[in-house]
């Protein structure tokens, strides 16, 4: 042990030595958090101030002066939205929907026929599709109301309509529905804590074999296990430490957020930073022995540097399976690295604490996987001391 350390703090020195790809890495873990919650803000911030508004763009409203009526008395106000609105909302800068009526919707309405009325929508603009959404509910009333005068004059009642009458209930709680807005935190503490490791990792094995100290180092009096165990854990210091970087910048990242509503969903603290933290340490030591163990063949950096990303490129990938999952959390999902901890990180955004058996999981399998990946760096540097 007492070898181990000091190959430990020689490879943490080293590691901290290169100050500029260092200060890369920890400045995107520390910055991504505020500007994540930023930009996810001014969004949310940007659709309630439209909400608010209540505005409609409509083009030939003039020629349904039923339907300005009623547009009015719902206290929603009309705009012209130009000549060039099509090309505008194209280009996504009118971004709203526009409703376009035709020069014969008030014969048609005063014949009984249904006038056809467009809500003109771009479907690559996130906000003129929330929009075009308050369009058609706008007209959905509209129809309704019009289908009520028409049983009222005739004498029938209006409940004929309503076979059977609908009401929602949503059982999710303020925290469930916050964890769904913040759905891309824990991925983006996820890649933080593989790229802090992966410099690292890089440095300490290829990196040493392409500078000719690796051979030198192997020269000295020191057990091959402390060797490979001080290197394993200088590197997965390095991802520790970004990790709780990481974690611990969402906290003032909230400071940030314009939204109110927002502000008040997004349930992150301190307990929940910690809770990050404990789930990326299983992650985190695994990712370093697998990245020295991918690294260590490697003749040169770049080389090395090729492979290794490979390995942050799928390990990062696996998460979006509860992102674009339709059967929520599956059992199995605790037992692949990466997934597990973003499965477990979600659900501390929703309020509900990991109990005993969820934390062994992804712990017996991060152990299983750093003890493997370290017997392969262990032969590789045998060999290399053999020859």
């Amino acid at each position: 042990m007492n070898g181990a350390w000091v190959v430990f703090r020689k490879e943490l020195v080293d590691a901290l030595r290169d100050r500029r790809t260092l200060l890369t890495v920890v400045l995107s873990a520390v910055a991504v958090g505020p500007l994540v919650l930023m930009l996810l803000s001014w969004l949310v911030s940007d659709l309630e101030a439209r909400a608010e508004a209540r505005e409609v763009w409509a083009v030939g409203i003039e020629h349904a002066p039923t339907l300005r009526n009623f547009v009015e008395r719902q206290t929603w106000t009309l705009r012209d939205p130009g000549p060039d609105w099509e090309r505008e909302l194209r280009e996504r800068r009118l971004g709203d929907a526009v409703l376009v009526v035709g020069p014969g919707f008030e014969d048609e309405l005063a014949r009984g026929r249904a006038p056809v009325v467009e809500v003109v929508t771009n479907g690559g603009d996130t906000r003129a599709q929330a929009g075009a959404a308050r369009l058609a509910r706008l007209v959905a009333a509209f129809n309704q109301e019009q289908a009520t005068l028409r049983l009222a004059v005739r004498g029938v009642s209006p409940a004929v309509l309503e076979a059977a009458r609908v009401d929602e209930r949503d059982l999710a709680d303020a925290a469930s529905r916050g964890a769904q807005l913040a759905a891309m935190l824990p991925l983006f503490v996820l890649m933080a804590v593989l790229y802090g490791a992966l410099n690292a990792a890089l440095d300490t094995t290829a990196g040493e074999r392409e500078r000719g100290s690796l051979e030198p180092l192997l020269v000295n009096p020191v057990p091959l296990a402390a060797l490979v165990l001080g290197k394993w854990g200088a590197v997965a210091a390095v991802g520790i430490g970004v990790a709780v970087l990481s974690a611990f910048s969402f906290l003032p990242g909230q400071w940030l957020l314009r939204s109110e509503t927002l502000a008040s969903l997004l349930r992150y603290g301190p307990v929940e930073a910690m809770w990050f933290v404990a789930l990326l340490l299983p992650l985190a030591l695994a990712a370093a022995a697998l990245l020295m163990a991918v690294a260590i063949r490697s003749r040169s950096v770049k080389e090395a540097q090729a492979s290794a990303t490979l390995v942050v490129f799928a390990v990062s990938l696996l998460p979006l399976a509860t992102l674009f999952g339709t059967r929520g959390d599956q059992a199995w999902h605790l037992w692949v690295p990466g997934l597990a901890q973003s499965t477990l990180m979600t659900r501390v955004l929703r309020g509900e604490a990991p109990g005993a058996p969820e934390l062994l999981v992804p712990l017996g399998v991060g152990a299983g996987v750093a003890a493997l990946a370290l017997l392969v760096v262990a032969r590789a540097l045998r060999g290399s001391a053999l020859r």
